[in-house]
């Protein structure tokens, strides 16, 4: 569960007048969902409510793809996967089948940090359905048919994202940010890992995954307290006891120098820019004011980036920037899509913003507005019995500060000048970047060089060459 800060204002979002922050009270809940302990060392959260007769499930593990052996990227996640495929006496077709009859439905989503099952049922067939959740999870069949067609589909799947170039440059920034660190693999796996995996390996894996001390449990909705533990310790009555897996994991070094990765792609009229390098910690003490200062710079409809690169210039319709959060430091981003004749001029214009942002700061106004942005638009975080539970799984996954989510809004009220601007400093450095840019080498490589000053390395890389990005 890498995720953007959750409380990050998207480049899309509607932005409000004023510039001060309200003197109303704190409008987010002073209450959390509630947290429980089942056997096994399994934790569980509830956050009932009884606007709609539906119930959110959400089983999640400690541990994501960071697990998969280095030679074996995409295990975690075609042995969730396979969840579906079949579980002992009872077909894909059959659980496909009861689902429906239920009136539920449920996926798996597999990140670097955690594994999650999200799951919903109408009220009256919870108990079923929680029967037919436990069976999924603690029996599957691993069939070999099942498994062999899985992993063809997968290896389909990888190949169509050469068809996507915003993802190719988020996966070719990734893998030169994060080089040598697990942040640089790929949950999905790769093309030439994942042909080699076998039934053996998955059954394994999934043995190592779904034990009880593993398990984070959430329900959201029409349920009590009392049924949340009941039903919690229906759902993992057949999952055996272990050890949970997390393994320690080191930060990531950063960048020293600025760097250059250039997507090679035929016949491109539109180019993809992403530059990263490192963010902070959730428990920096210079976290809140640089997420403030990541949204004044990137994260409104109204933000410098967009004013700049598409207000003033209609470079690229979607811009901006983003700080990712994790157990252990993760990137600050910018990104920018433009036509491939103004890749460089917008390119050179990031640079020369961030540049601007790191040696001057940003103004009492424009902190001003983000803060009050930032707290009226909170109550669209917690307007739900699912999302508040999401924020309760999140801080216990992730690992995060006591009151990071509760206290959202007091600590935004708090965010001076002067620490948004010191964090700017001391956390972003204009100098240390990795720039990954999608384009046509033949027509735009050079000028993408020519306007990254001081750059002191650059590798091209074919979009479809074996063995590098997919």
């Amino acid at each position: 569960m890498t995720t953007t800060h959750p409380a990050m204002p998207t480049a899309s979002s509607p932005s409000f007048g004023s510039a001060s922050p309200p003197a109303s009270p704190n409008p987010a809940r002073p209450e959390f969902p509630t947290r429980f302990e089942l056997s096994g060392g399994a934790v569980g959260y509830v956050e009932s409510s009884n606007a709609v007769p539906l119930v959110s499930i959400v089983l999640s593990l400690r541990c994501g793809s960071l697990v998969d052996p280095i030679d074996q990227e995409g295990l975690c996640r075609l042995a969730v996967r396979m969840l579906r495929r079949g579980s002992v006496g009872m077909t894909a077709v059959e659980i496909e089948n009861a689902t429906d009859t239920l009136g539920a439905e449920f996926g798996f989503d597999v990140s670097a940090s955690t594994i999650s099952l999200h799951a919903q049922v109408i009220r009256r067939n919870v108990e079923p359905f929680i029967d037919l959740l436990a069976r999924v999870v603690a029996t599957p069949a691993f069939a070999v048919e099942e498994l062999e067609k899985l992993k063809r589909e997968t290896v389909a799947e990888l190949l169509e994202t050469r068809d996507n170039d915003r993802a190719l440059a988020s996966i070719a920034l990734k893998r030169t940010l994060f080089s040598g660190h697990p942040f640089a693999r790929s949950a999905s796996g790769r093309m030439a890992s994942v042909p080699s995996i076998t039934r053996d390996d998955v059954v394994a894996m999934h043995a190592r995954l779904f034990v009880r001390s593993n398990i984070v449990l959430g329900f959201a909705g029409a349920i009590s307290e009392p049924e949340a533990h009941a039903l919690g310790a229906r759902l993992i009555t057949h999952l055996p006891e272990g050890t949970p897996m997390q393994p320690p994991l080191e930060h990531p070094a950063g960048p020293t120098g600025r760097h250059l990765v250039f997507v090679d792609k035929p016949e491109r009229t539109q180019s993809q820019i992403l530059i990263g390098t490192l963010g902070t910690l959730p428990s920096d003490a210079d976290h809140w004011p640089l997420v403030a200062a990541t949204a004044v710079f990137g994260g409104t409809f109204t933000s410098r980036m967009m004013n700049e690169i598409r207000s003033k210039r209609g470079w690229s319709y979607s811009t901006g920037a983003r700080l990712a959060i994790d157990r252990v430091r993760h990137a600050f981003t910018m990104s920018a899509f433009p036509a491939a004749n103004d890749c460089a001029p917008c390119l050179a214009l990031e640079l020369s913003m961030l540049e601007k942002l790191t040696r001057d700061g940003i103004t009492a106004r424009e902190l001003g507005f983000i803060k009050n942005y930032m707290i009226r638009s909170h109550a669209f975080e917690i307007d739900t019995a699912p999302k508040r539970l999401g924020h309760a799984l999140e801080s216990e996954l992730m690992q995060l500060p006591a009151h990071y989510h509760d206290r959202y809004v007091d600590h935004v009220r708090s965010i001076t000048l002067e620490q948004a601007n010191a964090a700017i400093r001391n956390r972003l450095s204009p100098d240390n970047l990795i720039v990954s840019v999608l384009g046509t080498a033949r027509d735009t490589f050079d000028a993408v060089c020519n306007s990254i000053p001081n750059l002191a390395s650059n590798t091209v890389i074919a979009y479809d060459a074996e063995g590098t990005l997919l």
